[in-house]
């Protein structure tokens, strides 16, 4: 399946989210990382969670904390 990649798209935070390590938690900002309104898991569709979830699924790096 082919995802929406663009910046703050439920891919793009699901693999934002792995990379930093932080917890799988479902969200995404339809106007960017940081602007507009953060929608939460509970107003997502199914394709947006599946599609957060691929990103955090297929992200293979970590950030290496110094």
């Amino acid at each position: 399946m082919i995802y929406d990649k663009t910046h703050g798209s439920p891919y793009d935070r699901g693999s934002a989210d792995y990379y930093y390590g932080r917890q799988h938690n479902p969200h995404w900002y339809p106007e960017g990382t940081g602007f507009g309104k953060r929608i939460e898991e509970a107003d997502m569709t199914p394709e947006q969670i599946a599609a957060y979830d691929a990103g955090y699924e297929e992200e293979t790096e970590r950030k290496e904390w110094r």
